[in-house]
């Protein structure tokens, strides 16, 4: 199974796709500074909650490999700042804080490890201390990136047991191997019903503003010759209603512990039409998504992006100089979701036990 390398940690740097530039580009860029990498994930030159999360691993590992401190308690210092920097980057996707807080928990072992030969060493042993750790957390990003790949293939796994074994299927957004750094979530569920025998076609809303599913998910599936119909984001009703969809099936930047999931802003909306036009509407996302610190999809924070990615498409003013929205996400409330796929199996009404079940001490708290 072929799929893309949005993200991959080498010698020299993080090394990314630029996003933005695709599908007229492919273009990777290196980076060496965690405050460069924290500026991209803003920027969008990776994105899609799972591979934020990767990003964010990578990023703390290369900030702190890269650092100067010569003692732990400057690299303590130094390490709660990088941690500072990358959780500021994007507010909704909660693999993001999940990666972080694993590294947290991951440099606070480290440092009661070698706290004590530290004490009683030399220059030359803190020094190897300091590599030690240092050695540690990027062992422990590439140990995570590995964990994304594996998660989504088994969420393709339980996912394909779902869908139709001929027809088509529509998605939203991006949630393919741009957006896990592995085969993809909602697309690692086509892609392993494919790669099963099944003959399924994709439905691919275009993804206003920021065009994911025109530039990205249609990029991606054109690459492993899926067959795929490109569609814009107002002829979604249509396409449930008359279109032969037998499912739905999206990805998720965050879902609250009663299933309330936010995903790409018109994703809801989707839900909505689904349900009335009797389509099933599949979530699919890795346990690491969940956030069951919270109850509802009322405390998920929306993330506010620029108005020009409404007013303007390609750089070019689409719109008179008007104020414009841009919320880049929404929340479907459980009641439309007809299940969420997990690397762990499937979860359905009630998502209050069914999700916390699967989560045990998985889930983000």
């Amino acid at each position: 199974m072929r799929t893309v390398e949005p993200i991959r940690w080498t010698p020299e740097g993080v090394v990314l796709l630029d996003q933005r530039r695709l599908p007229g580009e492919v273009i990777y860029l290196t980076y060496t500074d965690y405050r460069d990498l924290a500026q991209a994930i803003k920027d969008m030159v990776i994105r899609g909650a799972p591979a934020i999360g990767v990003a964010a691993a990578m990023g703390v590992a290369l900030g702190v490999q890269r650092s100067h401190a010569k003692s732990l308690e400057e690299l303590r210092l130094e390490f709660a700042t990088i941690c500072e920097t990358l959780a500021c980057t994007r507010p909704t996707a909660v693999d993001l804080f999940w990666a972080i807080a694993r590294f947290r928990r991951r440099f606070d072992e480290l440092i009661e490890e070698v706290a004590p030969a530290t004490a009683t060493g030399g220059v030359s042993d803190s020094a190897a201390r300091l590599d030690h750790i240092r050695t540690s957390l990027v062992d422990e990003a590439l140990n995570l990136h590995q964990e994304r790949r594996d998660a989504d293939e088994r969420i393709g796994r339980f996912g394909a047991e779902l869908l139709p074994k001929s027809g088509r299927v529509m998605t939203q957004c991006n949630a393919g191997a741009l957006a896990t750094g592995g085969i993809g979530t909602a697309l690692g569920v086509i892609r392993m019903a494919i790669e099963g025998g099944y003959r399924i076609e994709v439905i691919v809303p275009e993804t206003r503003p920021y065009l994911q599913g025109a530039r990205l998910t249609a990029w991606e599936l054109h690459q492993d010759h899926i067959p795929l119909t490109l569609i814009t984001d107002n002829m979604v009703g249509h396409f449930l209603k008359t279109g032969g969809v037998s499912a739905v099936v999206v990805g998720a930047d965050r879902i609250a512990g009663n299933g309330d999931t936010a995903n790409k802003i018109g994703t809801y909306g989707i839900a909505v039409l689904a349900r009335e036009n009797k389509v099933p509407f599949y979530v699919a996302t890795p346990i690491s998504t969940l956030d069951l610190s919270i109850a509802s999809g009322e405390q998920i924070p929306i993330e506010e992006r620029s108005q020009e990615e409404v007013t303007h498409l390609a750089g070019v003013r689409i719109s008179p100089d008007v104020r414009a929205a841009h919320p880049a996400f929404d929340v479907t409330p459980a009641r439309f979701i007809t299940a969420i796929i997990t690397e762990r199996g499937i979860a359905r009404a009630p998502f209050e036990q069914s999700l916390a079940a699967l989560a045990g001490t998985g889930g983000h708290a």
